[in-house]
């Protein structure tokens, strides 16, 4: 068959090569001039199965409540008049009851352990590089309460195959020996030591250069106008020449199948043709600063649950990601979600990276209510979804590409997962 990928971040790249390898005639549409330069650019670099409780859970709407108004908050709701995000909203209260926190968890879990199995195989097949780490991710904890609070949902993960590891202060110092300065904060952890991280960009860029290698074709400096259908299929879609020196016309393309992961723009899209989901952009940032020579810095990927963000190794650099901050679509920088980040290094890892060369970013991250994203087929026979991923687009992108694949073929993918149009 004919498909047309649209996005080329780690979802549509993943998508893409699985498609071509079953032998499909695969273009990818995206509008930036290369792949994962949007929402796979920056982000916190965890392939983290064990970080699957979703935002909605019964302890949220308090902490939202605590949280509302304080700029650097760990997630930031600035509600506006758009009614998109009251819907988004009021579906996430829905989702915060026992019972369909503890379904979304097992659906979070079933896919990133078949997901992360999948990048395993992938690297393997491929020898990517990626400034991979397989060390586990540390989830540290503060407060006793909070400890306390995790653990259900922690046994939960572990339940249903996610490895995790109970340690006290002590061992959680033997396991990653930069945290010794701040062993007296910590109550305790969880280490899932099958959990990885790499740099989500290095890898979607080299995957995307073997897929061109292997027949795909890229269509970058390419925006997406419209999606056009007929009945119960897509017609076509049109897209225009989005370089800044492009003459910007405009060209109708037509295939036997689409499949949409265009991250956070992808609800915009669908809903001009009928297909709804409940998808809003979670605005999310990171810092990544160079390690001073000599110094010590972690190297297993570290989740720090007081204030939700996640630090990762990646060469000589660390990663600071995390915050999510529900506002519309807009990019710009907030200088003090930014400097969060980084205060909070300065107290976890002192003197440790260079904070004169730090370098700020923030990405639109497609996130619905139940965090548990959109893979199948929609109510478009030829439309196919890959989207609404969050936060866990990286550690849910090999296997979502492969199981969406799977599925145009017909076959059964080997994951317990809702997917839609089943």
């Amino acid at each position: 068959m004919k498909i047309i990928v649209l996005g080329a971040g780690i979802l549509g790249t993943a998508s893409a090569w699985f498609l071509r390898r079953d032998g499909h005639d695969v273009t990818v549409i995206d509008r930036q001039p290369g792949a994962a330069l949007e929402t796979s650019y920056a982000n916190g670099s965890q392939i983290s199965v064990s970080y699957a409780e979703p935002w909605a859970n019964p302890g949220a709407p308090l902490k939202i409540l605590k949280w509302l108004g304080k700029e650097d908050s760990p997630l930031l709701f600035r509600l506006n008049a758009d009614p998109h995000q009251w819907m988004w909203g009021l579906a996430f209260l829905a989702n915060c009851t026992p019972a369909k926190t503890r379904f979304n968890t097992i659906q979070l879990t079933n896919l990133g352990i078949y997901s992360r199995d999948t990048l395993i195989a992938l690297r393997k097949a491929t020898d990517i590089e990626y400034d991979e780490l397989e060390k586990g991710i540390l989830h540290l904890y503060e407060s006793e309460a909070e400890f306390d609070a995790a653990r259900p949902g922690l046994e939960l993960m572990r339940e249903f195959g996610c490895t995790m590891n109970f340690l006290d202060p002590d061992q959680i110092v033997a396991l990653e020996p930069s945290l010794a300065s701040y062993k007296s904060r910590l109550v305790g952890g969880a280490h899932a030591p099958e959990d990885e991280s790499g740099d989500a960009f290095k890898f979607t860029q080299k995957l995307a250069a073997l897929a061109a290698s292997q027949g795909v074709e890229f269509r970058y400096d390419t925006q997406v106008v419209s999606l056009k259908s007929n009945g119960d299929r897509i017609a076509g879609l049109v897209v225009k020449d989005g370089h800044p020196n492009g003459p910007g016309r405009e060209e109708t393309l037509t295939a036997d199948a689409y499949v949409m992961c265009m991250g956070p723009w992808s609800a915009h899209l669908l809903r001009t043709v009928g297909v709804s989901t409940l998808i809003y952009p979670a605005k999310g940032y990171s810092a990544t600063l160079p390690i001073k020579p000599g110094a010590l810095a972690n190297t297993v990927s570290l989740t720090d649950h007081q204030l939700k963000i996640v630090f990762s190794r990646l060469g000589n650099r660390i990663r600071i990601a995390g915050t999510a901050e529900l506002s519309g679509y807009s990019t710009e920088l907030n200088r003090v979600r930014c400097e969060a980040l980084t205060r909070r290094a300065e107290e976890i890892f002192p003197g440790v990276l260079d904070t004169s060369k730090v370098e700020y970013w923030t990405g639109l991250r497609p996130a619905t209510p139940s965090n548990v994203p959109y893979i199948g087929r929609s109510k478009l026979g030829n439309l196919w979804l890959n989207t609404g991923h969050g936060t866990l687009g990286w550690t849910h992108g090999a296997g979502s590409g492969l199981a969406v694949a799977d599925l145009i073929a017909g076959r059964k993918p080997d994951v317990d997962f809702a997917f839609c149009g089943r």
